[in-house]
């Protein structure tokens, strides 16, 4: 058989027509699938679009989670992750403060539970929390969080090992949050500080402990649309329950500082492949979204994901929360759960 153009568009346009019922099936996207989808074109992005949105609806439901986080302690990161603008490494002028009191992370819960989040993640700089004093105190906080609000939080503290693990889920902590960041192949070209299978350590110890554990990346740091997918599937491997998709807002004083946006449309894709790859999982578009997506912020939950970051982020302010929730309005959408 000649292999010509029709031939090939025909056969993704079989399977689009199918995509959505094997999933909900239970069959595994393969990887060699979830490529040719990534490089989908004109209107068979919308065949994507409204696959991903039925298996989303199949699987975690038509109401969406929200989610808010606090910068609890600020810059002189020591790791050089080329995206950051709190690493020591870099010249950008972001806030540098140590760990904020116990009583302004209690309150920083508070002032997300009033946004409507039902997810609060305690975020931290640096290679990982240091045991005594820093701990100690995010423990503390954990507790009265759990006993003075409605909040289910989450903590974001960096590499961690099984028995601080223990120690954060005893104490309150309902999600350890720890981004890949990226894929495994492209990692060394985005930090060369520490080893992604320190990461890949991370999320285990913190599914070990019984924890929820989310973890995604960023996408727009120069990875292929193949490492997008490679990442996907680490994640599969790794059974996270939560992923939250960053795009990069590029920082002066960063070495990203001049990278181009990624489209929206190719942001769509990558949330539609995403939710094909992962039919289960919370699926939460978190910062970048406003510059990356622009007008078309709304069609992130037609696209597959299931939850959004509302509030500012660790370094850059988000949309005004009133936006977000006439956005969600608008699509007649509720929110309920917790996005990790």
């Amino acid at each position: 058989m000649v292999v010509t153009y029709q031939n090939v568009e025909e056969s993704m346009r079989q399977l689009l027509a199918t995509l959505d019922e094997r999933i909900i099936s239970g069959e595994v996207l393969s990887e060699g699938e979830a490529l040719e989808l990534m490089d989908l074109r004109g209107t068979d992005r919308f065949a994507l679009f409204l696959a991903a949105s039925r298996v989303k609806e199949h699987f975690v439901g038509h109401r969406v989670s929200l989610c808010s986080i606090i910068n609890a302690k600020s810059g002189r990161c020591p790791e050089n992750c080329a995206f950051c603008a709190q690493s020591s490494h870099h010249a950008s002028d972001v806030p540098v403060y140590p760990l904020v009191d116990e009583e302004s992370l209690v309150a920083g819960a508070r002032a997300a539970e009033n946004n409507g989040s039902i997810c609060y993640g305690i975020v931290t700089s640096g290679t990982t929390i240091s045991k005594g004093a820093e701990l100690d105190r995010i423990c503390r906080a954990l507790a009265r969080i759990r006993r003075e609000t409605a909040i289910a939080p989450s903590c974001s503290l960096g590499l961690l090992d099984e028995e601080t693990a223990m120690v954060l889920k005893e104490a309150g902590a309902v999600t350890y949050h720890h981004n890949l960041e990226t894929a495994r192949s492209f990692f060394p070209s985005i930090c060369s500080t520490h080893d992604y299978e320190e990461d890949v350590r991370t999320v285990r110890a913190a599914k070990k402990s019984g924890m929820t554990v989310c973890s995604g990346g960023i996408f727009g740091l120069g990875e292929s649309p193949a490492q997008r997918v490679e990442m996907a599937l680490t994640l599969r491997e790794l059974d996270v329950d939560s992923v939250p998709l960053n795009f990069l807002n590029p920082i002066e004083g960063t070495p990203l500082a001049g990278s181009s946006l990624i489209t929206p449309q190719e942001c769509l894709v990558t949330i539609a492949v995403y939710r094909l790859l992962l039919p289960a999982k919370m699926i939460t578009v978190c910062g970048g979204r406003e510059k990356n997506l622009r007008d078309l912020q709304s069609w992130m939950f037609f696209a597959g994901a299931s939850g959004t970051m509302i509030g500012n982020y660790l370094t850059t302010t988000g949309r005004n929360t009133a936006d977000d929730w006439q956005m969600l309005k608008d699509l007649d959408l509720e929110t309920e759960g917790c996005c990790g």
